[in-house]
């Protein structure tokens, strides 16, 4: 936490603005921007959730990627006090089922609307700020653009990969720049994301040439089953990494003995909200901790490249939408005959699916009848969730506003803002974040790479059988050929069936044993259970299992929710009369 105070005021500011390297400066720019009552000027690029007391008024406000959460308790129209953690502001007795139900919908890492687990308690959204007079009277909401320094003019059509590749390259480089500690870890797994990030901050640092700055290459290192195909790319990566940067240290985990679901009811039950993601949380705490015990002060890592450089199909609903149908059968068909995907696959998942996602959902459910899991989407109630409670606490509406979040009336654009919320380890580092002293940043997520690939011509990024094939061609001179050259990483499914296997018994005998009166309130058991042993088993797929992974995190979550040994840490700031 930072903490800067002027003639103006004082600013409170937790994560940073502008620059990791120099948080105080950040701080104060951030107070002097929002001095004069009434300015909205664009919020900077950072991960941070800051409180600005002026003698007037006082300003809540995140930064547009949300890394970091921010509460405040509200009633009766005053602010009373604002956190980072929603448990600190709630009562355990006190809940928000309308929460429950828009946590139950989708497959989000992340939270993104108004509603918290506990009555009376509310976020501060990503980019929004929140005025308060000096009283804690509620003045008003918005949700403020993010500044986005350096962005080159808008391309013409057609613009060539050459000239796409130096634009995200030039954006990628800034937003590494911007991450860079006084102890820089670097995740690296041997894929194109972790390693392009990577490289970039070996090359900026050895351009300073700062003796008191330290590169750590942090990796989890697989020798048996399938993630051991991973090991020969991630060697050559290292390798890569430091011919750029010598004294860049490798801190290789060993991870053969980790699997999902390990000591899942500390996981999932200690996070300060519901974590969806919380079944792969044993992986990513072992990189923490390592990098907690080498001092580092920044985690920079490739998640969340997905969805904003990779192959964007849903560019198939732009062409459907503007009637250009023979334009979207070469297209479809391209991009079937180079993956295993057929064209009614492809289509039905890019086109129609985005344009009726409850009803698409709806269909399969019919088709795959008498499975708990079969046809289970995103957004449809599932089958545990009890009708009765999904009624009363406003589940249509929330798969609705869901679905449109996802997709909206653009679903090719509306996925780079989806993106900001799918990175899974946030919730994690986060609750790690005041005692380690870090957490995760992620340069793919940076405001100025999101709109660099936002404005590029479809025809530059959809390259059938070449995914992500501007960022290749950004990093040309630095990915090594292999890493270059690879179409395919291989996935975390060993982790998740392996874990499975393990702990499906125990996930089963939590749900059975499960004593808070919401579990039973709002789930039927039995089916959840039977969900569990189909995922067990190997049945559904991966959108189904999310939803499993969710409710099971709900469940968790819920038992320890009343434990004070579980309370999360947080930085909590009452807002007083005449502040």
């Amino acid at each position: 936490m930072t903490s800067v105070s002027a003639p103006a005021g004082t600013a409170v500011v937790v994560g940073w603005a502008d620059s990791v390297h120099d948080r105080q400066a950040g701080a104060r720019a951030l107070l002097d921007a929002f001095d004069r009552p009434g300015a909205e000027p664009p919020l900077p690029t950072g991960d941070f959730a800051a409180v600005l007391v002026y003698r007037d008024r006082v300003l809540l406000m995140r930064d547009a990627q949300a890394r970091i959460p921010l509460f405040f308790r509200e009633s009766g129209g005053r602010v009373n006090a604002v956190s980072t953690a929603a448990r600190g502001l709630g009562h355990p007795a006190e809940l928000e089922h309308r929460y429950f139900c828009r946590y139950l919908t989708g497959n989000m890492a992340q939270p993104h609307a108004d509603l918290s687990p506990f009555a009376g308690v509310h976020r501060v959204l990503g980019g929004e700020v929140v005025e308060l007079a000096a009283t804690g009277r509620l003045r008003g909401r918005s949700v403020l653009r993010a500044r986005r320094p350096g962005d080159p003019p808008a391309p013409l059509d057609g613009l060539g990969p050459g000239a796409a590749g130096q634009d995200l390259r030039r954006a990628l480089e800034q937003a590494v720049g911007r991450r860079l500690g006084r102890t820089t870890a670097c995740h690296v797994s041997g894929g194109t994301d972790s390693t392009s990030v990577a490289l970039l901050a070996a090359r900026l640092l050895a351009e300073v040439e700062d003796p008191d700055a330290d590169l750590i290459l942090l990796a989890g290192r697989f020798d048996e089953g399938e993630l051991a195909g991973e090991r020969p790319y991630l060697m050559e990566a290292v390798d890569a990494i430091r011919r750029l940067a010598p004294a860049a240290r490798p801190v290789i985990v060993e991870a053969d003995d980790v699997a999902d679901f390990d000591d899942f009811e500390h996981h999932a039950g200690d996070s300060d909200e519901p974590h969806a993601h919380a079944f792969r949380a044993p992986f990513w705490n072992r990189l923490h901790a390592t990098a907690a015990e080498l001092g580092c002060d920044v985690l920079l890592t490739g998640c969340g490249a997905d969805p904003v450089v990779d192959t964007n199909l849903l560019h198939l609903h732009r062409l459907a939408r503007s009637g250009r149908l023979r334009e979207l059968t070469r297209q479809a068909r391209a991009h079937a005959e180079s993956s295993e995907r057929g064209i009614r696959e492809i289509v039905g998942t890019h086109v129609v699916r985005p344009a009726l996602p409850l009803a698409a959902e709806r269909l399969a459910r019919l088709v795959h009848r008498g499975t708990v899991l079969g046809g289970l989407g995103n957004f449809t109630r599932p089958p545990w969730l009890r009708l009765g409670f999904a009624r009363a606490h406003g589940y249509r509406a929330a798969s609705i506003a869901e679905s449109r979040f996802v997709f909206g009336s653009r679903p090719e654009q509306s996925l780079y803002d989806a993106a900001n919320y799918l990175a899974a380890p946030d919730p994690l580092s986060w609750r790690h974040a005041q005692q380690n002293g870090f957490f995760l940043s992620h340069p793919f997520l940076d405001a100025e790479v999101i709109a660099t690939m936002r404005r590029l011509p479809a025809e530059t990024t959809m390259r059938a059988g070449r995914s992500k094939a501007v960022l290749r061609e950004a990093m040309a001179d630095l990915l090594p050929p292999r890493i270059h050259g690879r179409t395919a990483k291989i996935p975390f499914n060993d982790l998740y069936v392996r874990g499975l296997r393990a702990h499906g018994d125990e996930l089963i005998d939590l749900c059975r044993s499960a004593r808070h009166p919401l579990t039973a309130e709002m789930f039927d058991v039995d089916t959840l259970c039977r969900a569990v042993r189909e995922a067990q088993w190997g049945m559904g797929d991966s959108y189904s299992w999310d939803r499993v992974n969710a409710s099971l995190a709900l469940v968790a979550w819920l038992e320890r929710l009343g434990d004070r040994r579980s309370a999360v840490p947080g930085v909590t700031v009452p807002v007083i009369v005449g502040s």
